[in-house]
């Protein structure tokens, strides 16, 4: 008889659920995806339904310890400005689920979601994020399927709290737009981080804030230009990643990097850690809605085969590559929902709006599409084989969009490189999603260009387009082909 195991991480932000059924990871999706709601933190029913087509659950695992978090409202005097934790046990219950519960640690959840997908045999493993229960860093050692805490730091000295709080500074939605403010920090210059370093964080290692910047930090520098601030905050977290990491490899003596949390979304700041580490695994989902994933993995305690990112909805049709061809080739740009959509918040290729790199007003047209900042950046998704003809960069592959890195040719595809010259690549190998890489493949053959623009199918402040029927509708309102 199967065995079912899930893992829900909900009641905070980025809600989803991950099953797990006889030692294979089946599934994984995002609540907002099924809500329409935007980092929706409440388990959505249509997400349920979809997961029990996979079996009902035998055992939930819940992403953190409700209890340890009480404990945190206490002592932050968070209570009096914010909701009570609810028993989760109680929330599930209201959604019909009557399977045993259990609880476990925040930091946990995130190391063995790394640890126990990637293919090391021993790593350094390190979490770094805005908070957990009452942690916001920590470092494992992973040996003999086996993870041991090393050391960690505690709420509320947190590298994720600052950066968001920074975030809010420069007018951007903290806890959302984070992204945005390593956009906007290319255009800026750091003038300002020894003046914040100086008057926020007492030390780096152990980690330590001067003061408690969880309810952000009012207008600080007022006359200062945004993209400095940003560029500031920037400078600093790649700073403090570094030397976090440094540390955390000299303590275990382990040159492999399991690297999770919310943090770990900041690909300027991930690719700084090529120079210091032998190999990187980032799970493609490494913020909370990951977690779920990480819950299911703390009751095996064990590695398990990783299926790839494209573990949610189906939309069950060969790959559109003809069609796609036919109208970028025609258009520029093309959007496709086909196949398994991805778990993480980056599209890669099957839930995705691509384009002509080449155009040099592309970029303007596709941002006013999305109805997003003009100074955003566009990602290119390349031929693995052809990623260093185009760009300088200390890794071979970077499926996943993890790392930036200096396109040889920015003339040539101004639609796909930032400010700084820089890019947040994909690459698509030979044994990544087939289709994808067809497309790629049939797109070089016919124009010599290896690589398409590749952003998320949505409109800024909106989830990615999940069903088909989420595909019409954004076809009919933003009058974009959105091919299956």
């Amino acid at each position: 008889m199967s065995r079912i195991i899930w893992g829900i991480s909900a009641l905070f932000h980025d809600a989803g659920l991950s099953v797990i059924k006889d030692d294979e990871i089946v599934f994984g999706a995002h609540s907002e995806r099924y809500s329409g709601i935007k980092h929706d933190k409440h388990i959505n029913k249509k997400l349920l339904r979809e997961a029990i087509r996979y079996g009902h659950p035998d055992h939930i695992i819940w992403y953190e310890d409700p209890w340890k978090k009480r404990l945190r409202q206490i002592v932050s005097t968070e209570i009096f400005y914010n909701k009570w934790y609810p028993n989760p046990k109680k929330y599930l219950w209201e959604f019909g689920l009557r399977a045993p519960v259990s609880y476990t640690d925040h930091h946990y959840a995130h190391a063995c979601a790394g640890a126990y997908t990637s293919t090391f045999k021993d790593a350094t493993v390190v979490v770094i994020d805005a908070i957990g229960e009452m942690t916001t860093c920590s470092t494992w050692k992973y040996q003999n399927n086996l993870l041991e805490k090393c050391y960690e730091t505690r709420y509320p000295s947190s590298m994720g709290l600052l950066y968001s709080a920074f975030t809010k500074r420069v007018g951007l939605k903290p806890m959302d737009e984070e992204y945005i403010t390593m956009g906007m920090a290319a255009w800026g210059n750091p003038v300002y981080a020894e003046i914040i370093k100086r008057d926020f964080i007492k030390s780096y290692h152990p980690f330590k804030l001067k003061q408690n910047v969880h309810k952000g930090i009012g207008n600080y520098l007022p006359d200062a230009d945004p993209m400095d601030i940003a560029a500031s905050i920037q400078h600093i977290c790649e700073e403090f990643v570094v030397d976090y990491v440094s540390r955390a490899i000299q303590h275990t003596g382990i040159n492999n990097l399991v690297y999770q949390g919310g943090v770990a979304l900041n690909c300027v700041a991930n690719t700084k850690l090529l120079d210091i580490c032998k190999d990187i695994w980032i799970m493609p989902n490494p913020g909370d809605c990951g977690n779920s994933l990480g819950a299911a993995l703390t009751h095996l305690q064990k590695p398990l085969v990783w299926p790839g990112p494209y573990i949610g909805t189906n939309i069950a049709y060969p790959y559109p590559v003809d069609a796609c061809i036919k109208e970028l080739y025609t258009n520029k740009m093309v959007g496709v929902a086909s196949g398994r959509a991805e778990f993480g918040p980056r599209a890669l290729g099957h839930r995705s709006l691509l384009a002509d790199p080449r155009g040099h007003d592309i970029k303007d047209r596709v941002n006013e599409i999305k109805r997003r900042q003009k100074f955003r950046p566009f990602a290119p998704a390349i031929l693995e084989e052809h990623l260093h003809e185009y760009f300088d960069v200390k890794t071979n592959a970077s499926p996943y969009m993890q790392y930036v890195g200096k396109c040889k040719r920015p003339y040539d595809f101004p639609a796909i490189v930032h400010v700084d010259g820089t890019s947040r690549i994909q690459t698509v190998g030979k044994s990544d999603s087939p289709g994808f890489r067809k497309l790629l493949e049939a797109w070089y053959a016919k124009t010599g260009c290896p690589m398409l623009l590749n952003t998320s199918l949505n409109i800024r402040g909106k989830p990615m387009v999940n069903t088909r029927e989420d595909a019409d509708q954004f076809e009919s309102e933003y009058d974009i082909k959105v091919v299956s």
